[in-house]
């Protein structure tokens, strides 16, 4: 048995030089002698560049080589890496600056276009990393620096909120919290050394940095790399032998569009034994078809940053044919308290509080904030709606705040969603309220069509409506050929009323 004080530490699990620890977004195999001389040589790096313990170290990047090595030299000086991912404007990219205030910025500028798109606007200068790869980098004014040096933080990750509601925060992780997510997530899919993870969701978002990146490296699995979600790609990646896929609903919709579009009826799936969606709600309909697509279950999970992923998962042998989160993760305690506002449950629908290894420290910079969400009892408070069944299994029904209230009944974006979504043409759908002077609120619905179909809102109306009690029936249902959607594959439903008004309006 392994003793781990830091993510770093999780190195020590890979048994042998030889084998490979990862296969990089071009195709360049790391074996594990590979991969601890890159994390040494990019903390070398580090190092050079006044890089230390307490410092912020903001890594724009896609998933590749270079972003494990720098995030695991990090953890061995004691530094906190600061993910970003490239495709964000260069704006977002300012403003988390600003808030983080880095020591040293890097860029993956070999493998990613955007990142060193990025780069180029900073002035940088491009380094080697190791004999194989390089990247970018820049030293903001140090004189601007607040550095934190007090070993009880202990942080390991500054994580930024993909910001669905438009309001990113900086989540402080520890090792603790990182390490026991690495150790959760590894267990609950069954994890080994002959695994081999698809790393495709970008690792700049909680899920894949902690289920696919850290757990596959806990795990001794392989992790095979991809800077970009293509189906082609990822199709061709299962018949090479992945076995584990984390993934969110979005992609599933994606691939199942591309393989009936180009007459995929079984895929090529010769090692495949798990796959997983997370980081946005399931729908019942593309659960179903993936499965028969795959002919293996569709596991569920729920979580968020602040928790370090994981809250609520299904288990391998313990599979569903339903909606649920499953139950929840080793050691934490996981509950459904009346919601704001409220003092009961909801026909035991509630807010999902947690408490445990997994709870953030807080967030940067932010004190008035995390007092809002962790309370004095040191329970996490998500601002989801769920209920728990009589076994013990979450169901999640949506934001606290994305609750709409139609006529006095209570209408779950989720709920409507999951029906729009059983419609063969439509690729996924998000649904929000928009309140009235009345003090009501509309149901709005807005529609991702699949490539070459026709389908409009009258067409979707008369579906929805066998389906649906009249008061949760969209008033309005906009048809795009694309929804705006975050890194992490979630619908930025912020952004929806702007982005659409003009339809709205017709």
């Amino acid at each position: 048995m392994h003793a781990f004080e830091k993510i770093h530490h999780l190195l020590r699990c890979r048994a042998s030089e030889r084998a490979p620890a990862l296969i990089d977004c071009d195709g360049a195999t790391f074996t594990n002698g590979d991969l601890n001389r890159a994390v040494a040589a990019a903390a070398d790096l580090l190092r050079e560049n006044a890089v230390r313990a307490g410092d912020r170290v903001l890594l724009v990047a896609e998933n590749c080589a270079a972003f494990v090595a720098c995030t695991l030299a990090c953890s061995k000086l004691g530094a906190w890496i600061v993910p970003v991912n490239a495709r964000m404007s260069s704006g977002e990219i300012a403003r988390i600056g600003a808030h983080a205030c880095p020591r040293l910025m890097v860029f993956t500028s070999r493998l990613s276009a955007a990142a060193a798109a990025h780069a180029k606007s900073h002035g940088t200068r491009e380094t080697a990393l190791s004999d194989t790869d390089a990247v970018s980098l820049t030293r903001p004014d140090p004189t601007a620096l607040p550095v934190d040096d007090d070993s009880a933080m202990r942080v390991a990750a500054l994580m930024y909120t993909t910001g669905t509601m438009g309001d990113p925060k900086g989540v402080m992780l520890t090792h603790a919290n990182l390490l026991y997510g690495s150790r959760a997530s590894m267990q609950i899919r069954a994890m080994h050394d002959r695994d081999r993870v698809y790393g495709v969701l970008p690792f700049t978002h909680i899920f894949a940095f902690n289920s696919a990146f850290l757990a596959a490296l806990r795990a001794g699995a392989t992790l095979q790399l991809a800077t970009r979600f293509e189906p082609a790609a990822f199709f061709t990646a299962l018949a090479d032998g992945v076995s584990v896929i984390p993934a969110v609903p979005a992609m599933y919709a994606k691939l199942l569009e591309f393989a009936e579009r180009n007459g995929i009826e079984t895929p090529e799936i010769p090692a495949l034994r798990y796959i997983s969606a997370g980081g946005a709600p399931l729908d019942p309909d593309w659960k179903r078809r993936v499965e028969r697509f795959f002919g293996i279950s569709l596991h569920n999970g729920y979580g968020m940053t602040e928790s370090t992923a994981g809250i609520c998962a299904t288990r391998v042998g313990d599979e569903r044919d339903d909606l649920s989160a499953g139950p929840a993760m080793p050691e934490q305690d996981v509950r459904v308290v009346p919601a704001p506002g409220k003092t009961a449950l909801d026909d035991g629908v509630g807010e999902i509080v947690v408490k445990g290894p997994n709870v953030m420290l807080g967030y940067y910079r932010n004190a008035q904030e995390t007092a809002r969400v962790i309370d004095e009892d040191g329970y996490l408070h998500t601002g989801d709606l769920g209920r728990f069944d009589e076994h013990g299994y979450l169901y999640v029904l949506g934001r606290c705040k994305e609750l709409i209230i139609r006529s006095g009944f209570n209408v779950y974006p989720p709920e409507v969603e999951a029906a729009i979504n059983e419609h063969r043409d439509v690729v996924h759908a998000a649904v929000i309220g928009r309140p009235e002077r009345d003090g009501n609120e509309t149901v709005l619905a807005f529609v991702e069509r699949a490539p070459g179909t026709r389908v409009d809102e009258t067409a979707l109306q008369t579906f929805v409506s066998g389906q649906l009690a009249p008061y949760k029936r969209p008033a309005r249902i906009v048809v795009t050929d694309a929804l705006p959607l975050s890194a992490a594959g979630k619908v930025l439903k912020y952004r929806l009323l702007d982005l659409f008004a003009e339809q709205l309006a017709r």
